[in-house]
């Protein structure tokens, strides 16, 4: 065999980690589209989670971790890694969640959409915000509790009720605008929630901050690794908005989500 030289690829660009429940269907393609590869490299691992969450998926979700992050890149310290389940980073703890991971793999950040949440109200000045989240009450409440204990106040919040996670991802985004709606200063809870498209038409058309559980995140993981997530509203979006600017969100809904109307026995449990 005869060796043959090579010229190394220089790549300064940041690299990021995301650990995605295995049942998400919607936060990485969200992160691939803020984060393409000209301005970050995104690295994804996945981590086993049942069809429902209930206490004990969610220890489940605890256990799995360590494993799900070792998955990623290890050449080189990551510059940051993501939790992506609001629910989970929530009932397990951030502190944990962030013990858990950085003894699995080199970071140097960890971050995950409650944390990050709180970082944008801080951000934004924000110290009341209503939450609109699939859940069911036992997922919602410590969310909701976790709020109030940094000091943001949460009047009210809204639960589409549903704790199949497969239902979530297909979760109209016309039903979460109509949701978002009925709040003041809205979160909307679930790395599952097909919602990264609304919230700039939403924002506009309500003129109060409209937040996910995706976007808080990958705000946050782009400020601290200096690389800014491309435009959270899309190109089809925009010129809709640009074209009829009184007739709200509903034009661009449809431009980064497709979705059909689900009837229980669609889907298994």
């Amino acid at each position: 065999m005869t060796a043959f030289p090579y010229t190394r690829l220089n790549d300064d660009l940041p690299r990021l980690g995301l650990v995605v429940l295995q049942v998400d269907e919607t936060i990485e393609d969200d992160f691939r589209r803020l984060f393409p590869p000209r301005i970050a490299r995104l690295h994804v691992t996945r981590v086993p989670s049942g069809a429902e969450l209930t206490p004990d998926t969610i220890a489940d979700l605890e256990r799995a971790l360590p494993d799900a992050a070792r998955l990623l890149p290890a050449t080189q310290p990551l510059d940051m890694v993501g939790y992506a389940c609001t629910s989970g980073a929530t009932l397990i703890g951030a502190d944990r969640v962030r013990g858990l991971v950085t003894g699995a793999t080199p970071t140097r950040a960890v971050t995950d959409p409650l944390t990050a949440a709180l970082a944008q109200c801080g951000r934004l000045g924000l110290t009341r915000v209503e939450i609109a989240a699939p859940y069911i009450a036992y997922v919602a409440e410590p969310i909701h509790a976790a709020f109030e204990t940094e000091g943001v106040a949460v009047p009210d919040t809204l639960s589409f009720g549903e704790r199949v996670e497969a239902r979530v991802a297909r979760i109209a985004p016309n039903s979460i605008a109509d949701a978002a709606r009925v709040l003041d200063a809205v979160f909307l809870s679930c790395t599952n929630l097909c919602a990264l498209g609304i919230l700039a038409p939403l924002t506009q058309e309500l003129g109060l901050p409209v937040l996910n559980s995706n976007q808080c995140p990958a705000a946050r993981m782009g400020a601290l690794t200096n690389v800014a997530p491309l435009s959270l509203v899309t190109e089809a979006a925009r010129m809709q908005l640009q074209q009829e600017p009184k007739a709200g969100p509903r034009q661009a809904l449809n431009a980064t989500c497709t979705f059909r109307r689900t009837m229980p026995e669609d889907i298994e449990n």
